[in-house]
């Protein structure tokens, strides 16, 4: 009995799969790259740099609503030297969701939020000190499609951090679902 009720479950699932894949444009795994400006403010002083990474990701798409899962690792040139010291923005992991709507076949408008925690890096002749900065972050986006694997997105996305460290960063992504 019990081998008859996996088997049934296992043919159900790989039944089903399909289905889900077929579901919509922006239904299913993915991976980008991303590129773009970041800027950096920190007790009223701000620098800016290129930030640079990678992201994964899972959307479930039902009807026009899309709901997805995102994690990102990226780094920055982000730095400014006073008196001898120099702060540099180092990584940055980010982890939190994003929900949106397809407003055609190939455009989805959607925004996104979640955790975020930042290295800071200060150094001073032969001293260095890093800091992990814990934070939120918050976004908008527009993702095209381009056919049914790769896609492109703009997006602007603001993180605050502890110790009054806020960043700003606009930046485009190229990447490709599963």
């Amino acid at each position: 009995m019990r081998i008859l009720a996996t088997t049934a479950l296992a043919l159900v699932a790989a039944t089903a799969t399909p289905a889900l894949a077929q579901d919509g444009t922006f239904q299913g795994p993915r991976a980008e790259v991303i590129g773009g400006w970041d800027r950096v403010n920190g007790d009223g002083d701000g620098k800016s740099g290129f930030v640079y990474g990678g992201a994964i990701g899972y959307d479930l798409q039902r009807g026009k609503a899309v709901f997805g899962v995102d994690a990102e690792v990226t780094g920055s040139t982000t730095k400014a030297t006073d008196a001898g010291v120099t702060v540099k923005a180092g990584r940055d992991l980010y982890a939190g969701v994003r929900a949106g709507i397809a407003v055609t076949p190939t455009t989805l408008v959607y925004a996104k939020g979640g955790y975020t925690n930042g290295r800071i890096t200060g150094e001073t002749g032969n001293v260095r000190v890093s800091d992990n900065l814990d934070g939120f972050r918050l976004g908008a986006g527009v993702e095209h499609a381009f056919g049914q694997r790769l896609y492109g997105k703009v997006e602007y996305r603001y993180s605050n951090y502890s110790q009054d460290v806020e960043r700003h960063q606009v930046l485009a992504g190229l990447g490709v679902r599963f």
